[in-house]
């Protein structure tokens, strides 16, 4: 049987950092009223780098910490839902500007959940044999979607990336998915939405490319719908929570964090968070916090890890690997 097995990990974020301070001077809030609700410190902001832009970085610290030739890259997979452009793809970009002409590229949309789709897709064309190997990133700019006049949701996101290189192996990798959607909740989080206006259209209204977001609503999907993801992923692959090293959740939010961790019983040490010197990076925030593990040296070959993600869409999803 084939199994899709990380062979390296990577990253890349904005150098510029907005402390919760900083973002003080211009919204209306605080270092104690971010840090008390969220666990944000700070978040890096993009000074004109653009989703493709910091992807491709990423992919090269990928490429780089792998010794990998990026003529040899079969597939390329974004999540994203801050793409620079409707077309061409954000992947086609990296592609492009990576030098990876041998590759099949597109991108993924299922907001913070989009790297473990990801993942996941990128799983199947491998365990299929369709391809030997894949380029998987999340990447968002979110910082060109906020509107810092909400103060509710501007002080919560930021931009960054983070991925991996997959490839085919013989056993370890993906052991067991879990991933849903319920588009019935979907409007509890939207962004840029595009009206269809044109000359023929008498009620064109003017777009919006903000980020917006129900908080409590998210709260609530996220504290309910991601412990289930876990014990699920745990029933499906018959690894004991107790074998885990690490939980690497969705970087959202502390406080929904420690709820996870309450509803599955599972101590809060193991659950990993770098939220509050990234904040939430949406798609990038599980590749970044993987790749810190990578190297602090967090994580051995034969690690038990889980990964869980929740956003847009409204989706969720979670991978149980073998490192």
């Amino acid at each position: 049987m084939i199994f899709s097995k990380i062979k390296s990990t990577g990253y890349y974020v904005p150098e510029k950092i907005i402390t919760n301070n900083i973002l003080s001077q211009y919204v209306d809030t605080s270092d104690e009223w971010i840090r008390s609700r969220s666990g944000i410190k700070k978040r890096h902001f993009s000074e004109g780098e653009n989703t493709s832009d910091i992807a491709a970085k990423a992919a090269l610290d990928i490429l780089k910490n792998g010794n990998i030739n990026p003529l040899d890259i079969d597939l390329i997979i974004v999540a994203t839902v801050s793409p620079d452009y409707t077309t061409p793809s954000v992947a086609c970009l990296v592609q492009s500007k990576i030098g990876a002409s041998n590759a099949v590229a597109f991108d993924l949309n299922a907001a913070c959940s989009g790297f473990i789709f990801a993942v996941s897709t990128a799983d199947k064309f491998i365990k299929t044999g369709i391809y030997r190997n894949a380029l998987v990133i999340g990447a968002e700019v979110l910082s060109k979607h906020l509107d810092f006049k909400d103060r509710g949701t501007c002080v919560l996101f930021g931009d960054g990336s983070g991925g991996v290189f997959l490839e085919n192996a013989e056993e370890g990798g993906i052991l067991a998915e879990e991933m849903g959607s319920d588009g019935n909740r979907g409007m509890s989080l939207t962004c840029a939405e595009k009206k269809a206006s044109h000359i023929f259209n008498n009620e064109a209204e003017e777009e919006d490319n903000f980020l917006h977001m129900d908080g409590r609503a998210i709260f609530d999907f996220a504290t309910r719908q991601t412990p289930k993801c876990i014990l699920n992923l745990i029933e499906k692959s018959g690894i004991a929570s107790e074998k885990l090293k690490y939980i690497i959740p969705h970087q959202a939010n502390a406080r929904i964090v420690e709820i996870i961790s309450r509803k599955t019983k599972i101590p809060l040490e193991k659950f990993y968070m770098n939220i509050s010197e990234y904040s939430n990076t949406s798609a990038a925030t599980i590749p970044i916090a993987l790749n810190e593990m990578m190297q602090k040296g967090l994580l051995q070959k034969g690690d038990y890890i889980l990964m869980a993600g929740f956003g847009g869409g409204l989706t969720w999803g979670g991978l149980l690997i073998k490192i």
